[in-house]
C-alpha cells in the first residue's frame, strides 16, 4: 500500500494543486486553529497547504512525506523536507512545538501515525482528516471518529469539530480529482477498478462531500 501510495502521489505532483480544492480548504481551516506554531513539523505535507497558511506563524517549517516528488515539490517553496512515514518518523522525542497533519493520516493506521505525532510534538497537535461518512457510497476505509478519539484519550482536546467539506467535481469529474490529486488508491480493492465498477460507485454516492474531523491537542 506505502508503495502505491508513494508512486501516485508522485504522479499527481504537476496536477495535485490545482485539483485539491477541498484539501487546500481544509489546511486553511486548520491552520486558523493557531496563532503561533514555533518550529513546526508537517506530516503528509504533500506541495505545502498546511505550511503555506502556517508560514507566518510559524518560527520553522520542516515537511514530511511518503512521496519523493511531493516531498521536492515542498522543498521548493520551504527549503527542509524529508521523506518518511508518518507510522514512524525518523524525529527524537519531542522535536517539534507543533506537529500538523491535514488530509494525510487516513492514508495510515492511524493509532500508530497518532502516536507518532504525539511522541515528536512539545506543545501542540493540530489534525484534520476526512473520516467516515464521506464520499458515502464509495465504501473507503475511512477512520471513525471513535477511533480517533480512542486513540487520544488521556490528553487535553481543546478544539473537536467536525465539518461537510464541499468536492466541487461530480461524476467522472470526481474520478479526474481523484486521479489528479494521487487518492485514486483504494486498499479494499484488490485489483484496479474497471470503467464498469467504477460507474457503478459513482452512482452510489449519495454527497459529494468530505466529512472532516479538526482537532486541536494540548499537550
Amino acid at each position: 500500500m506505502k508503495a502505491s501510495l508513494s508512486t501516485r502521489f508522485s504522479k499527481a505532483v504537476e496536477t495535485y494543486e490545482r485539483w485539491a480544492v477541498p484539501q487546500k480548504y481544509t489546511a486553511q481551516k486548520l491552520a486558523e486553529l493557531v496563532s503561533n506554531s514555533g518550529h513546526t513539523l508537517d506530516v503528509g505535507c504533500g506541495t505545502g497547504f498546511v505550511s503555506h497558511f502556517l508560514e507566518k506563524k510559524a518560527l520553522s517549517l520542516t515537511g514530511l512525506d511518503i512521496s519523493p516528488k511531493m516531498v521536492e515539490a515542498y522543498r521548493q517553496r520551504f527549503s527542509t523536507a524529508v521523506i518518511g512515514d508518518a507510522e514512524n518518523l525518523p524525529f527524537r522525542d519531542k522535536s517539534f512545538d507543533t506537529v500538523v497533519s491535514s488530509f494525510s493520516l487516513h492514508w495510515t493506521r492511524v493509532d500508530k501515525s497518532l502516536h507518532e505525532a504525539l511522541r515528536v510534538a512539545r506543545n501542540t497537535l493540530l489534525i484534520s482528516l476526512p473520516i467516515k461518512g464521506s464520499l458515502e457510497g464509495l465504501d473507503f476505509p475511512y477512520p471513525s471518529e471513535g477511533e480517533i478519539l480512542g486513540t487520544l484519550s488521556g490528553y487535553k482536546i481543546l478544539i473537536s469539530d467536525i465539518r461537510e467539506v464541499d468536492i466541487p467535481f461530480k461524476d467522472w469529474e470526481l474520478v479526474r480529482f481523484f486521479h489528479y490529486t494521487g487518492s485514486s488508491f483504494n486498499p479494499k480493492l484488490k485489483t484496479p477498478a474497471s470503467r464498469r465498477s467504477i460507474e457503478k460507485l459513482i452512482k452510489k454516492i449519495n454527497k459529494f462531500s468530505f466529512r472532516v474531523i479538526f482537532l486541536y491537542v494540548e499537550l
